[in-house]
C-alpha cells in the first residue's frame, strides 16, 4: 500500500515531458521563419519601388535644370551623380523626345543582396 508520504515517484509520461515541448519549440521557431521571410520579401519590393522612384526622380530634375529628358542612363550617373545597383536591377530607360517623359521601369534580377 502506497503512503503519501512515501518517496515514490510516478513517471511521468514521455509525451508530456519531451514531444509536447519539443514539437512546440519547433512551431515557433516555424512561425519566426515564415515572418522574416514575409519582412524580406516585402523590404525586396520596396527597395525596387524605391530604385525606380529615384531613376524618376533623377530624370525629372534634368528636365527642371535642362529644359529636356536626359538621352541615358549614363547621362545621368555622370552629370546628377545617380547611382544604379546593375547586380540586383535591370534599367529600362527610353526616351520619347526631349520635353516627353521617357519610359522608366525598373526589374530585379533576383540576385541577392550583399
Amino acid at each position: 500500500m502506497a503512503n503519501m508520504f512515501s518517496q515514490e515517484k510516478r513517471k511521468p509520461a514521455i509525451l508530456a515531458e519531451w514531444i509536447l515541448p519539443v514539437l512546440f519549440f519547433a512551431a515557433l521557431v516555424w512561425l519566426l521563419m515564415m515572418g522574416l521571410n514575409n519582412i524580406s520579401k516585402t523590404t525586396d519590393t520596396e527597395q525596387l519601388k524605391s530604385a525606380e522612384q529615384a531613376l524618376r526622380r533623377a530624370a525629372v530634375q534634368c528636365y527642371a535644370l535642362e529644359g529636356q529628358y536626359p538621352p541615358s542612363l549614363e547621362y545621368l550617373e555622370q552629370h546628377y551623380g545617380l547611382m544604379l545597383d546593375r547586380d540586383r536591377y535591370v534599367y529600362h530607360y527610353q526616351g520619347i523626345g526631349a520635353n516627353l517623359m521617357p519610359q522608366i521601369a525598373v526589374f530585379s534580377t533576383g540576385q541577392p543582396q550583399q
